[in-house]
């Protein structure tokens, strides 16, 4: 899983409420587990203006101009700002993948979705709930936006917002452990006693 410490960007303004998982990645692309793949069809059925399915060529599509995602000034935004409850809906863990896919690294919102919430820490992305006065003021702000999780801080030019993140998550994001790495650990103690178990059970 990728670290996570500070990042500078331009934030992408999508300014819904209750946007679910299925408007983030369409149920017809989760037949992959691969975790890649899947930033193209990220909002599929708003960013395309025909109906998508796996193994299109997604560069031949007709793009629906009106979609924030396809405006070129957000082309290398690592931020994502919207509004109150993203990620309702089902659970699938496709949704932050196919945010990571994309190239976000960070979500603004007044509130998020409990399972998303989850999922986003465990894929390497900071889901950041902030009131939704400051998400007002966000969405008034067209420039750089600096994130740093170490001193748990949104900066604008002349801004400086806190948030609040779990002392766990935030060292696991940090230092880029997920739940397998998390194990990894503790892997020389793992090899230690795989190897006293097989001697005593030599018939495993």
């Amino acid at each position: 899983m990728k670290k996570f410490t500070s990042i500078s960007s331009i934030a992408m303004p999508l300014d819904r409420a209750n946007i679910d998982t299925d408007a983030i990645i369409p149920k017809q692309f989760l037949k992959s587990i691969k975790r890649s793949g899947f930033g193209p069809n990220l909002f599929d059925e708003w960013r395309y203006l025909d109906h998508g399915e796996p193994g299109m060529d997604n560069s031949k599509r007709p793009i629906n101009p009106e979609f924030v995602l396809n405006d070129p000034r957000y082309s290398e935004a690592q931020i994502l700002l919207t509004r109150r409850n993203f990620g309702c809906g089902s659970s699938r863990e496709h949704a932050p993948w196919a945010l990571d896919d994309y190239g976000f690294r960070a979500i603004i919102a007044p509130s998020f979705a409990d399972i998303f919430y989850n999922n986003c820490f465990k894929n390497g992305l900071l889901p950041i709930s902030l009131s939704t006065e400051i998400v007002d003021n966000l969405f008034n702000y067209n420039g750089q936006l600096s994130i740093d999780l170490d001193k748990q801080t949104v900066e604008t030019n002349d801004q400086s917002y806190n948030f609040e993140v779990d002392p766990e998550r935030k060292r696991r994001l940090i230092n880029g452990l997920d739940d397998i790495g998390l194990t990894l650990q503790h892997e020389s103690k793992i090899r230690s006693f795989e190897k006293k178990h097989f001697a005593k059970f030599t018939w495993l």
